[in-house]
């Protein structure tokens, strides 16, 4: 018998942001996550489909696994159901602790790896398009900009690095341009 909790339950339907895939719901509800935490991955996941869906449109011959970038972007951040204090100051700790708790649940590693790898697209070793797709998101829903991110993701996209640059930039400009009405909507949830 599940627990209701109407701060998490609000913050898993509310506003007009895409809902989550129903197992990432599902498991935010089964872990009872801190509500602003549920909040934020329903704003990185909605920028993460408008991203996606922007990407496809335009570059029909990308080759990327949407689902899974919508996944990583709904769960990205589920370590911090361990390592609460990491939802209101900077830390790691959460990464590797969110895609472990993933796998213990039976999530694939292909889908939980997005835990461990949201947060370092600079890492020695080559990130997918989906893993900096994710990390995007992560950055772009409160209207952050990081170029060197921006600039691997540009890389992917094929043509001239110059278009691929300002296409990317013109998409990004347009989803930041609602990061207050996210940061608003995430900030209106407890952190417990």
């Amino acid at each position: 018998m599940r627990v209701t909790n109407p701060a998490l339950d609000r913050a898993l339907t509310d506003s007009g942001l895409r809902p989550l895939p129903p197992a990432a719901t599902e498991l935010l509800q089964s872990l009872q996550a801190p509500p602003r935490l549920a909040a934020h991955l329903r704003a990185v996941h909605d920028v993460a489909w408008l991203l996606t869906d922007r990407l496809g449109r335009a570059r029909p011959e990308l080759d990327f696994d949407t689902t899974a970038v919508l996944f990583g972007a709904a769960t990205h951040d589920i370590g911090k159901v361990i390592h609460g204090e990491e939802l209101a100051v900077p830390g790691n700790r959460h990464e590797a602790a969110g895609r472990d708790l993933l796998i213990s649940y039976g999530v694939p590693w292909h889908l939980a790896r997005f835990a461990g790898t949201h947060g370092s697209w600079d890492a020695e070793e080559e990130r997918t398009l989906e893993d900096l797709l994710v990390s995007l998101a992560d950055k772009v829903w409160k209207g952050a900009r990081v170029p060197s991110l921006e600039d691997q993701v540009a890389g992917h996209l094929g043509g001239p690095p110059w278009e691929s640059f300002m296409f990317l930039d013109d998409v990004i400009q347009e989803l930041a341009g609602a990061a207050d009405s996210r940061l608003a909507f995430q900030s209106a949830f407890p952190v417990r």
